[in-house]
């Protein structure tokens, strides 16, 4: 059923809640699990270069995950930088968190949002906030 899962991986403890979800689901169908990380142009921690932490970051994912893994970074909106790789690897299934849900009608952030309005193939939004 899904032989390519994308996941959108941000460098926060609840963003990596969908993470793990990715990789059960990765697991489970035996699919390719696709790490991608959107990176700014502004300086990334203690100067270094924000694509080599974000690198770095995706890189300790895939290294605690048994998993077949490709990791992508592109610089950009997250959002953007999501849709354009699930298209590029064909993704079957793209898994992003709901950060950013706000209000009693739970409405959703921005990334998820566009992921969800966007997406060329189905698409898992995790609950993040719990």
């Amino acid at each position: 059923m899904y032989g390519r899962i994308l996941v959108g991986v941000a460098k926060s403890e609840s963003a990596r809640r969908a993470v793990d979800v990715a990789i059960d689901l990765a697991a489970r169908y035996g699919a390719e699990l696709h790490l991608v990380m959107a990176c700014g142009r502004a300086t990334g921690e203690a100067g270094r270069d924000p694509r080599h932490d974000a690198e770095g970051h995706l890189a300790s994912i895939q290294k605690d995950t048994s998993v077949p893994t490709r990791i992508h970074v592109l610089p950009g909106d997250p959002a953007d930088t999501v849709l354009t790789v699930a298209e590029e690897v064909h993704a079957d299934l793209i898994v992003v968190g709901n950060k950013g849900m706000q209000g009693a009608r739970r409405i959703l952030g921005s990334v998820p949002n566009s992921v969800a309005h966007g997406a060329p193939c189905s698409v898992l939004i995790v609950d993040t906030t719990r």
